[in-house]
């Protein structure tokens, strides 16, 4: 008699990208799933707030092999970190806020890759196009802004 035990879809995601299902890779995924377009530190803060002991180097290594397989997205808007999250394979975008540096996805307008149109001439096959757009979040909007802020929405850029 067998007892197959089913399997999340977690941990389907990461057999079918050929990678062992380990404790830190279910708890990286786990955190990218609560808080997406986090940097490697917040990660691993909520990793060892949820799971306890586990290593800087684990997570650093999970968020890379997460990426390379595909599982995961990493994306760096200017003057940010690298910051990683589940949704990837699709043709999405991210806006950032310049004043606290939120990050959202955003669809893709024309809804397939590479969505804009490269100028002819310089040889490349291009098959995809990173967007980042910038703005101020609802939150920052409504928050009074300081009198000596003079550079507010500059200060990203």
């Amino acid at each position: 008699m067998s007892h197959h035990v089913a399997m999340s879809p977690t941990e389907q995601l990461l057999r079918d990208a050929g990678l062992r299902v380990t404790r830190p890779r279910l708890a990286v995924m786990e955190a990218l799933v609560a808080h997406p377009h986090s940097g490697a530190d917040t990660v691993l803060g909520v990793v060892r707030r949820d799971h306890g002991g586990v290593s800087t180097q684990a997570v650093y290594d999970v968020l890379n092999v997460l990426a390379e397989r595909g599982i995961a997205r990493r994306i760096q808007p200017a003057g940010s970190v690298a910051r990683y999250e589940l949704r990837s394979g699709d043709n999405h975008h991210h806006v950032v806020c310049r004043d606290c540096g939120t990050v959202d996805d955003v669809d893709c307008a024309t809804g397939e890759a590479p969505c804009l149109d490269a100028s002819p001439g310089h040889g490349f096959v291009i098959d995809e196009a990173e967007v980042t757009y910038w703005g101020i979040c609802p939150q920052c909007q409504k928050t009074p802004v300081p009198e000596d802020t003079s550079a507010r929405h500059t200060s990203a850029r």
